[in-house]
C-alpha cells in the first residue's frame, strides 16, 4: 500500500465521506434498515467539513478513513471516525486517532468524549480511552452506545 498521509478533508468529499461512514458501519453486520436509520447522523455535509475539523487518511489518491474533531477547547468530542472496511487492521485507525489527538492537544483540548459503536469500543480502549457511561444513540430509539473519554495530557 502506498504511503498514507493525513490531510484536511475537502468540501467536495462530503458525499464520499458519508458513503465511507456507511460502508464502515455496515462492516459490522448491521442490516439495511439499521443503516438507513443511521444515514442522517452519518451524513457529512460540505458546510461541516471545516467546522468539524475533518481530516482524511489518504494513500495513492484514495481516502481510507476520516475523523472529525468537534467542539471548542478545552472539551470536545471525537465526533466521527471511520475506516474503509477493506483497510481495517492495517493501522489506518491508529494513524487517524493519533493525528487527531495530537491536533486536539495543539488546539488546547484537554478532554474528548467518544460516542462509540460497540464494535469500536475495544479499539478506543486500546488507544487509552476509558468508558465513563452510556449515551443514547442519535439514530436508533432505545439503543445506547458506550460513552468513552480520552484525557489529553501534554506531551
Amino acid at each position: 500500500m502506498a504511503s498514507t498521509n493525513i490531510r484536511p478533508a475537502r468540501r467536495s468529499e462530503a458525499g464520499a465521506l458519508t458513503e465511507l461512514a456507511l460502508d464502515s458501519k455496515g462492516h459490522w453486520g448491521y442490516d439495511e434498515e439499521f443503516l438507513a436509520a443511521c444515514r442522517d447522523e452519518l451524513t457529512m455535509r460540505a458546510a461541516d467539513i471545516e467546522r468539524r475539523r475533518t481530516r482524511v487518511a489518504e494513500a495513492g489518491g484514495r481516502v481510507l478513513g476520516f475523523t472529525t474533531l468537534d467542539g471548542i477547547p478545552p472539551e470536545g468530542a471525537l465526533g466521527m471516525m471511520f475506516v474503509a472496511p477493506d483497510t481495517l487492521g492495517r493501522g489506518i485507525g491508529r494513524l487517524l486517532f493519533e493525528h487527531t489527538m495530537t491536533e486536539a492537544r495543539r488546539l488546547g483540548f484537554v478532554r474528548l468524549t467518544i460516542d462509540a459503536d460497540p464494535h469500536a469500543e475495544p479499539f478506543y480502549l486500546a488507544m487509552g480511552a476509558v468508558r465513563i457511561g452510556a449515551t443514547p444513540s442519535g439514530s436508533i430509539p432505545g439503543r445506547e452506545l458506550p460513552l468513552l473519554e480520552f484525557s489529553l495530557t501534554p506531551h
